[in-house]
């Protein structure tokens, strides 16, 4: 065996030395996307939207070089507004940012709550996705007609849950169902969950009649077989997925959500720019990409102050929908 010379150890050091940098071209130190100790809140149960979005967003980030040892936590509570609570508190922490959608800014007003999305750092939208309508494999109900035909007949007797609080995309998509098949919305038996991970047992244990979430929340049950899917609330068929629209079913019904990120207040330009831009390179990356495919979710991309007047729009919409629906 030859033994190694002192220069040929050298060599080996300087190798060491400098083979990581090579290898971790465009990665997060690169592109200003580095956030040491990232941390990203859930604002309700494991297994609903926002906790799928955050995780996978952060895996991605992470897989993507962009920054690493993101921490995603859960903290539930009144349809998202417990989170929301706590992330306002977190005045200045640039470290720390929540996942979110449309199902906060419903609960925001159906809890009265004291803090308001208009007291965040608005970061990105993220997706936009359909609801779908389900049943559990065993329901009596095989199409979205058998449904609703129960339905019309006594709507109090068939109670319809949802991962949201009243105002939230899975109350209003239904109460929209309820309005299209003629029934008044005021007779819906709504149950709302904290999340899609919740509302899946009921559902799939009958303790509700059906159930209406985000595709890519129970996409893996609806192609298992434990879930049946009857329609998909949006414009068009969901590809992968048999089921009509809501509205080639022949109720009048266009309804998506959508999920994006927000911060607390009271950050830095620099912070908020470096969040931002965190987000813009995982919008731009394979990784994500292929997660928006395989989750069923569209690219809904829009940043920074934009996206803060989108959020504005949503709570005149949410309060408009919910007076016109007489709630």
């Amino acid at each position: 065996m030859r033994l190694r010379t002192p220069l040929a150890l050298l060599g080996a050091a300087v190798l060491v030395l400098v083979g990581p940098p090579l290898l971790t071209t465009g990665s997060g130190a690169e592109t200003g996307t580095q956030i040491p100790g990232l941390r990203f809140m859930v604002p309700n149960t494991p297994g609903g939207g926002y906790d799928i979005t955050a995780r996978t967003a952060a895996k991605n980030a992470e897989d993507a070089g962009l920054t690493h040892n993101i921490e995603v936590f859960n903290l539930p509570g009144a349809g998202g507004t417990v989170g929301l609570s706590r992330l306002v508190s977190e005045h200045g922490n640039g470290k720390l940012a929540m996942s979110m959608g449309l199902g906060v800014v419903g609960a925001v007003r159906s809890n009265d709550a004291p803090k308001t999305l208009g007291d965040t750092t608005p970061i990105a939208r993220l997706t936009e996705e359909q609801d779908v309508v389900v049943v559990a494999k065993d329901s009596p109900y095989k199409t979205i007609d058998d449904l609703i035909g129960a339905w019309k007949e006594n709507p109090g007797k068939l109670p319809v849950g949802g991962g949201s609080s009243p105002g939230g995309p899975d109350h209003l998509a239904p109460m929209l169902m309820a309005r299209a098949a003629g029934i008044p919305p005021k007779q819906v038996n709504y149950i709302p969950f904290d999340g899609g991970g919740e509302l899946l047992a009921s559902i799939l244990g009958n303790k509700v009649a059906f159930g209406v979430s985000g595709v890519g929340e129970y996409l893996d049950q609806i192609k298992s077989g434990e879930l049946r899917l009857l329609a998909v609330t949006g414009p068009k068929r969901v590809a992968g997925l048999d089921a009509p629209t809501l509205t080639e079913a022949g109720y009048d019904v266009n309804f998506t959500n959508w999920r994006g990120i927000v911060a607390p207040p009271g950050l830095t330009d620099g912070e908020r720019d470096k969040l931002v831009r965190l987000v813009e390179e995982l919008h731009g990356s394979d990784e994500w990409r292929k997660s928006m495919k395989q989750n069923g979710w569209d690219d809904a991309f829009l940043t920074g102050d934009k996206f803060g007047a989108f959020l504005d729009a949503e709570d005149k919409r949410v309060v408009s929908v919910l007076k016109e629906l007489g709630l």
